[in-house]
């Protein structure tokens, strides 16, 4: 059997060099860093501990620059970030027990919102794993099921000959559509010996392409060819696959109105003729895509949020483009395409015929006058001024990074995103703490960029630490800190529900004195002048605070 290695990278005669007398002093740890820069990686996240640190000591040899977060779940965070904006596989290095476990929300996060972060935690020595009870600190009895259920793929290393394979294993699981969170870990004794293996060199870990079934293509578009009121959803998938040139390119050739989802900000321009915007927590919205008679759905699961919490009922046929199979008609009968979204588009739009509908236009406006009447009607000029501000003051190719909190749910129907990939929320998961540390992995990924950070002031409170990781890094971002003095979705929620809050109410401190005691400039605005305040901090070097004191409502719901 003969091999043909002309297509792989050729190691010059310093290289060969190098295999054959590795430098001493080496470590496992150095194995970890030599195979992510050998894959490609420029930039990892994390904090140190004491089984981990085999791998930071291996840090100072290597060319990889290191993001140091203070919470090991705001380090997740932003790393997630830095995934989503670079489509990169963002590296996350933990600690054993407490340190791996503390990252499982951000993991969460990642995976709901198929951003490719490659955790690589430390174990306790290879002696004690099996489940014996030997007494190591920080042990589990099995720490990998605690992530079995989050994470794409596990990656456990016994020896350090195994820990090349077994990154290059995880970065293509990451990379593979859909893009998602993997772990590999490794017991503390095998990140400190020392290694003889030679040097990784460049590595392959190229995933498999995942396109259409021809035959479903073809069904598809004769669906869409055919239709007399075709409908798009774009989800995050869109975005995700870098697809919404293909996406404008598709709805333009069949005059198809388009709705994205909260995932799939940005998928689709705003202002276009065809543009329904957001509003999927709208029963106008809802009866319009339940009059499609044929309804394309890509890159999303259509769930909770994306269905008007499960109110949507489709009358009309349902394509659906998904990359994770596990969703594929998970709440509705459909032709399930299973696809990146990139590809399932690019293919139908070889094959659809054009399709021309002059009143589909008209038929967005109708639905988006009644959407604007029905806000008008509840009286919201406070809220509708603050989002605004928030438009008029954040440059357009600006990235923002929204927590869950009222004024971020207005955003997820409201906001114009104005491009594509550039607003992010903890929607997936939905956990608070995302915004702050989230902006700090985007900041790392470009900091020629001035972000943005969306917080109320109870999600704030998670993230107060990274004030510190800001100014350390002297990082490019603004912190909007909505402060309505406590949990304020819960308290209305509550409130609506059983007439009184409990547990919502919060004493914070001075969020203007505890930024500028951590050197993080600030300013306490109000609505009129926070367009002002919010432009003059986003155009200033480094890290900066602008804290809204308002109580903010959300829209009536119409799922009820």
């Amino acid at each position: 059997m003969s091999h043909d290695h002309d297509d792989r990278p050729q190691l010059t005669a310093a290289q060969a060099a190098a295999v054959l007398t590795p430098p001493p002093g080496r470590t496992g740890g150095d194995l970890v860093v030599e195979s992510l820069q050998g894959l490609g990686a420029t930039t990892v996240f994390g904090l140190p501990g004491q089984h981990a640190l085999g791998m930071f000591d291996a840090l100072r040899r290597s060319s990889l620059r290191y993001v140091g977060l203070r919470v090991e779940n705001n380090a997740g965070f932003a790393a997630d970030a830095y995934g989503r904006i670079t489509g990169e596989v963002a590296p996350l290095l933990l600690s054993t027990g407490p340190g791996a476990l503390t990252s499982l929300a951000a993991l969460q996060e990642a995976a709901a919102a198929s951003a490719p972060v490659l955790a690589i935690a430390s174990q306790v020595p290879t002696a004690g794993l099996g489940g014996g009870r030997h007494g190591y600190l920080h042990e589990l009895r099995d720490q990998q099921a605690s992530v079995r259920d989050i994470v794409k793929s596990v990656h456990t290393v016994r020896a350090a000959s195994q820990i090349p394979s077994a990154i290059a294993a995880a970065w293509e699981s990451a990379l593979t559509a859909p893009h998602g969170p993997v772990w590999v870990e490794i017991p503390q004794d095998v990140l400190l010996a020392e290694t003889t293996l030679p040097v990784v060199s460049a590595m392959d870990a190229t995933p498999r392409e995942l396109y259409p079934r021809p035959e479903l293509t073809i069904a598809a578009a004769h669906l869409l060819s055919n239709a007399e009121r075709p409908v798009i959803i774009a989800g995050g998938g869109v975005v995700r696959s870098d697809a919404s040139g293909k996406l404008r390119a598709l709805a333009e050739r069949i005059d198809a109105p388009v709705v994205t989802t909260f995932g799939g900000k940005g998928a689709f321009p705003w202002e276009h003729p065809l543009s329904l915007r957001s509003w999927l927590e709208d029963r106008h919205t809802t009866d319009f895509l339940e009059d499609a008679d044929v309804l394309l759905v890509v890159g999303s699961g259509l769930g909770e949020l994306s269905s008007n919490y499960h109110t949507f009922r489709p009358g009309g046929r349902v394509i659906q483009i998904e990359a994770d199979a596990g969703k594929l008609e998970s709440n509705h009968p459909a032709l399930g395409i299973h696809s990146d979204a990139r590809e399932a588009l690019s293919d139908l739009l070889e094959a659809v015929e054009r399709r021309e509908d002059p009143g589909a236009a008209e038929r967005v406006r109708t639905v988006l006058e009644k959407v604007r009447v029905r806000i008008d009607a509840q009286e919201l000029t406070l809220e509708q001024q603050v989002l605004a501000a928030v438009r008029q003051a954040l440059p357009d190719g600006s990235p923002s990074f929204w927590d869950m909190t009222i004024l971020s749910y207005w955003a997820w129907s409201a906001f114009d995103a104005r491009r594509p990939n550039t607003m992010h929320s903890a929607q997936g998961a939905g956990g608070l703490g995302y915004a702050f540390p989230a902006a700090i992995g985007a900041a790392a990924a470009d900091p020629t960029t001035p972000v943005l950070a969306v917080s109320g002031d109870g999600g704030a409170m998670y993230s107060l630490a990274e004030l510190a990781t800001a100014r350390q890094y002297d990082a490019p971002l603004t912190w909007l800190i909505v402060d309505d003095g406590g949990y304020g979705i819960l308290r209305e929620y509550m409130t609506d529900a059983y007439g009184e809050a409990t547990g919502t109410e919060l004493t914070r401190p001075d969020f203007v004195a505890l930024a500028e005691s951590f050197g993080v400039p600030a300013v306490r605005t109000t609505p009129d002048s926070l367009a002002t305040d919010l432009t003059k901090a986003l155009a200033a070097p480094g890290p900066s605070v602008v804290v809204l004191p308002a109580l903010l409502r959300m829209f009536e719901p119409t799922h009820l």
